[in-house]
């Protein structure tokens, strides 16, 4: 039985220090050939529906800067959540009696000097 239980507590700890890590992918819009051919390009459906390997390529070159960008902006606006979290949550005014020193046998409070 403590053969099983110290198994069990060795495959549920890789799981929970998983669930504990942050994720580190980040989801990226699709981009669709069809709407960048018509939309930003604005190339006739019938070019774009023949899908040239010229267009292809370009349309592989703007997806790979969009992607770099769209990476960029949402690490920024991860690490910047991560500092609101830090600044909002981990600051000293939510449990003031912490930073209040005491001497030994004191209660903590602060005694009034008159």
């Amino acid at each position: 039985m403590k053969k099983f239980l110290t198994l069990l507590v060795l495959l549920l700890m890789p799981a929970t220090a998983l669930a504990q890590t942050p994720p580190t992918s980040y989801s990226l819009p699709d981009m669709n050939f069809d709407m960048w051919c018509q939309e930003t390009m604005h190339y006739s459906p019938h070019r774009c529906d023949l899908r040239l390997p010229r267009d292809n390529k370009k349309f592989d070159k703007y997806r790979s800067v969009v992607e770099h960008f769209e990476l960029l902006r949402l690490k920024n606006r991860r690490a910047e959540e991560e500092r609101n979290q830090v600044i909002m949550h981990n600051h000293s005014l939510d449990s003031p009696g912490n930073n209040v020193p005491t001497l030994p046998g004191s209660a903590g409070t602060i005694p009034n000097p008159h």
